[in-house]
């Protein structure tokens, strides 16, 4: 009698009480709470602080009355909206201690015929990755609000744990079809190491060991590593026969950049040194760069490859002058402020998101930014996977009848996506030149 009293609603154009009455439900049910995250680059490309917002609990929930007159033969039900923007629990979960028996909790009854099942794993349970794992939830959640037919998505909440997380993806794996997830480098590695790959899974980040994958497996994740190798590519196409000096800060994800792009550089059949610049509380030393204003000056290369952030990078361009072209990743964004931009860094070039540096892209602009304009741009890069992670899991879907499955790319708001049978994922960033608080757009090449 309540779902057809709901129908009766909708069709009396009453849905939006319907859909109100269930979010309070749901809200009410569900996972509430905050967390804080704390990453280094080196765990998901990013670090900073930032805080989820807690979730409304319902205090009351008032039931549709019924109808006075007899009802007529009940129509056939239509298919309820299959996003979930809420976090579910497999079971065996518990919303107040995940891992703990439950099992009353379950997830969503069985789709109709046609409909994929997506799980989206997260660990949005956890103190230091809860922030992380919200801001690739709401772009997951904004991509299949606006892509999702035919898709149903399911929210998973766990923890940071390795073990846990493993054995959510087991038990989410019954229930689904696709598993996006986990989030942190440790659980890709268990996942991986545990042979139990038996679903198309998106991972989201990449494991500490690259290795061979599992064939049903594809890394979504964002690499500092191949941002480095594209800007190495891009600089040797315009400068063929140029040499590189790579500054080089002191954390271990600019070591691995600066690693990235010297191995690269070298391939390509270049030759560069390192210039050593660690920072404290990201002041550079002085004297470092007064030397390198003199190594510079007696033996000036071609060009720069910069692994240090951007306030380093501000520092050396004040100090050294911005004769030299600066090549470098995500971590000397500035950030895009038209017409406000930091002049000591103009004519830098770029390798990062689609999402931050080309905001006017048609790939780009159909989606919906987050509301907070002051929203950190690695906690932007995060959104932004979720919204592609979402593209990806879709594609797979449309796959699944394909035999064997062909090679597919999407222009995502993270780059030109390719994947297919055995191919892995593999993501061209955007290019682009930074002048005024703009960037302009640089064709790259292949």
């Amino acid at each position: 009698m309540l779902i057809k009293s709901l129908k009766a609603w909708r069709r009396d154009g009453k849905s939006g009480p319907v859909r109100a009455w269930f979010a309070c439900l749901f809200a009410g049910l569900l996972l509430s709470g905050c967390s804080t995250v704390c990453l280094e680059p080196e765990e998901l490309c990013a670090s900073g602080n930032a805080n989820t917002s807690l979730h409304p609990r319902a205090s009351a929930v008032l039931a549709p009355q019924a109808p006075t007159a007899a009802p007529a033969p009940a129509p056939a039900l239509e298919p309820v909206d299959p996003v979930r923007t809420a976090p579910i629990y497999l079971p065996g979960q518990d919303a107040g201690a995940p891992g703990l028996s439950n099992p009353a909790a379950s997830p969503a009854a069985s789709p109709a015929t046609g409909t994929a099942r997506v799980a989206l794993l997260l660990p949005l349970t956890s103190p230091s990755l809860g922030a992380a794992a919200e801001a690739v939830r709401a772009g997951f959640m904004a991509a299949a609000e606006r892509d999702g037919a035919g898709i149903q998505v399911d929210v998973v909440p766990t923890s940071d744990n390795a073990d846990e997380a493993l054995a959510t993806y087991t038990r989410a794996g019954a229930a689904h079809d696709i598993i996006v997830g986990p989030l942190s480098r440790p659980a890709v590695g268990a996942l991986i190491a545990s042979g139990k790959v038996d679903k198309p899974t998106v991972a989201l980040n990449h494991p500490e060991v690259r290795g061979t994958l599992p064939p049903r497996m594809l890394v979504a994740g964002l690499s500092i590593e191949d941002e480095a190798r594209q800007a190495a590519e891009w600089a040797a196409r315009e400068h063929p026969h140029g040499r590189v000096l790579i500054l080089t800060g002191s954390p271990a994800w600019a070591q691995r950049a600066a690693g990235a792009f010297e191995a690269r550089w070298s391939e390509l059949g270049h030759t560069g040194q390192r210039f050593a610049l660690p920072s404290s509380d990201g002041r550079v030393d002085p004297a470092l760069l007064q030397d390198l204003k003199a190594r510079l000056e007696v033996d000036p290369p071609e060009l720069l490859f910069a692994a240090v952030d951007v306030a380093e990078l501000r520092q050396v361009r004040t100090f050294v002058g911005a004769t030299l072209p600066v090549y470098g990743g995500a971590s000397i964004n500035p950030g895009r402020t038209p017409g406000l931009g930091a002049t000591e860094l103009d004519g830098i070039h770029v390798v990062d998101l689609p999402w931050l540096v080309l905001p006017d892209h048609p790939a780009v602009m159909v989606y919906p930014r987050q509301a907070d304009p002051e929203t950190p741009l690695y906690m932007q890069r995060l959104y932004a996977l979720g919204i592609d992670a979402f593209l990806v899991a879709r594609q797979l879907a449309a796959q699944q009848a394909a035999a064997p499955a062909a090679a597919s790319s999407i222009d995502g708001v993270t780059g030109r996506l390719t994947f297919g049978a055995n191919a892995g994922l593999t993501r061209r960033e955007a290019a682009a030149v930074y002048r005024d608080g703009n960037f302009t757009p640089v064709e790259p090449g292949p």
